[in-house]
């Protein structure tokens, strides 16, 4: 009687590894966007039910990252985004304006105002790239400069590409602060008007956020976080009579900077 010898190979432990691997890396990327989309911190008990992961997976997804600097525990039992993110943020920050900044001096070429992407960053707007306008007199604003969400058309295009339940969350820890006498400053009136926002495809900021500056804003289509292209100016030369003619630029620049995100 003869045997017919079977051949022993780690092929399947081998695959069985990797795809435990990376589940654990999509666990805690999972668990990192959730921190970031709950202003920073958590409670472990939270993060696991808003994962829909088991307690104890979580748990152990992130004391994993908090030994390597990723997450921090926090004295009141929660979890914070850590600073090892900090220098991969500024690295990932630069690229992107780098890799966005023609696109953006094409636009101000175009329509003659200050330029800007913004990217949602906890409770506010940041700009990660800009491009200012050629006149003397200008709107200006800073890479890292952060603004509100409620009132800047940025802020606005951002907060109407969430789901209701995430813009209510976020807002919940924020003050609607009135900054001039058009700002709106009351949840049910904010809640229309992203509803307008995300109808029209576009969002202005008509004196809202500083009185004689206006503000047009678009999203950037796919982008990995809500992301906006805004134009800003005195309301003197960006007059809403501009509004139609600038918004299909800012659509056709958002397009291209699908190439950066």
């Amino acid at each position: 009687m003869s045997v017919v010898p079977k051949l022993v190979t780690d092929e399947a432990p081998d695959a069985d590894r990797a795809e435990q691997r990376m589940q654990s890396l999509t666990r805690a990327f999972q668990l990192l966007e959730l921190m970031a989309s709950n202003g920073g911190s958590m409670a472990l008990s939270e993060l696991s039910h808003q994962s829909g992961l088991p307690l104890p997976t979580t748990y152990r997804v992130v004391n994993s990252m908090v030994s390597e600097g990723y997450v921090r525990r926090l004295q009141e039992r929660g979890y914070a985004l850590g600073p090892r993110l900090i220098g991969l943020g500024a690295v990932a920050s630069r690229m992107l304006g780098a890799c966005a900044d023609p696109f953006i001096e094409e636009l101000v070429e175009a329509v003659g105002e200050t330029a800007g992407v913004a990217a949602l960053d906890g409770e506010s707007a940041a700009y990660i790239a800009q491009a200012p306008s050629r006149f003397a007199m200008r709107m200006s604003i800073e890479v890292g400069h952060r603004s509100p969400l409620h009132c800047t058309a940025a802020g606005k295009v951002i907060l109407a590409q969430l789901p209701p339940s995430q813009v209510k969350h976020l807002l919940a820890r924020t003050e609607l602060q009135r900054y001039t006498p058009r700002t709106i400053s009351s949840f049910p009136e904010l809640k229309e008007e992203l509803a307008t926002v995300a109808k029209q495809g576009f969002a202005v900021d008509d004196g809202e956020s500083e009185k004689g500056l206006r503000s047009i804003a678009v999203s950037v289509p796919e982008a990995p976080v809500p992301m906006a292209l805004s134009v800003l100016g005195p309301d003197s030369r960006l007059t809403i009579d501009t509004v139609t003619a600038i918004v299909p630029l800012l659509h056709s620049t958002a397009a291209k900077l699908m190439t950066c995100v």
